[in-house]
């Protein structure tokens, strides 16, 4: 299932073009937020994010797999695949209808 909303840049900011906002396919970017965002950042959804940072300083790894299928389907998502082989992590999910 696709989603669409507001676009964001490479840098987090608001994609603009011809001085309007950019909307398309976000989830991809969904994931990125909910992986570099902490828990709070989010005002509708406090206890939502994975916050990544927090476990890559702590070489936590099995604990970071498990928030992310957690944070990951409580967004929405049926997760297929979680492979941390730092420095890169590759997650296979996509939005299923609800």
């Amino acid at each position: 299932m696709e989603v669409h909303d507001i676009l964001l840049d490479e840098n987090l900011d608001f994609k603009i073009e011809n001085g309007d906002f950019c909307i398309g396919e976000t989830t991809r970017q969904n994931q990125t937020l909910l992986l570099l965002c902490q828990k709070g950042e989010f005002k509708q959804h406090p206890d939502r994010c994975v916050g990544v940072e927090t476990y890559l300083e702590r070489s936590e790894l099995a604990g970071l797999n498990r928030e992310i299928l957690s944070q990951f389907t409580s967004d929405g998502m049926t997760v297929s695949e979680i492979k941390t082989d730092l420095p890169e992590i590759k997650i296979e999910a996509e939005y299923h209808e609800s």
